[in-house]
């Protein structure tokens, strides 16, 4: 397997793959992988949305529903940047104490989606190559 680097914890990324009956094929986690992408890519915009309509309880939940789906095939800089969303979405700072302002929170909440959604980028692009998708 290459070395995803910061993008993948590659423990659970290969616990992913072994699950593929051929490599060649990759007919379990790639399926996987890309419905993974086009649900990131759904969430974002909702995300965008709630950004916009200032709607942090939906931020949070939204950020908790694609750290869950990220974390579950091991993309951890993604899973890292929904934590944030997540977290500011409930009006909390990363360690768990309370963030009074809400402008901070979305303030917060708009770069981790930036951040979020520049790593999916990268990790798409990695991915593909992994998986010889063309882009």
């Amino acid at each position: 397997m290459p070395d995803f680097g910061a993008h993948v914890d590659s423990t659970t990324f290969e616990q992913i793959l072994e699950m593929d009956e051929d490599e060649a094929e990759r007919d379990f986690s790639k399926p996987l992988v890309m419905g993974f992408f086009e649900q990131a890519e759904e969430t974002f915009e909702k995300m965008d949305k709630a950004l916009k309509d200032r709607d942090l309880k939906e931020l949070s939940s939204l950020g908790h529903f694609l750290k869950g789906s990220s974390a579950t095939l091991g993309f951890t800089k993604v899973k890292d940047s929904c934590q944030v969303i997540q977290q500011y979405g409930n009006k909390l700072k990363l360690d768990g104490t309370e963030e009074p302002s809400e402008d901070v929170c979305y303030e917060k909440i708009d770069k981790a989606l930036v951040d979020a959604k520049k790593d999916m980028e990268g990790l798409k692009k990695l991915l593909n190559e992994f998986f010889v998708i063309d882009p």
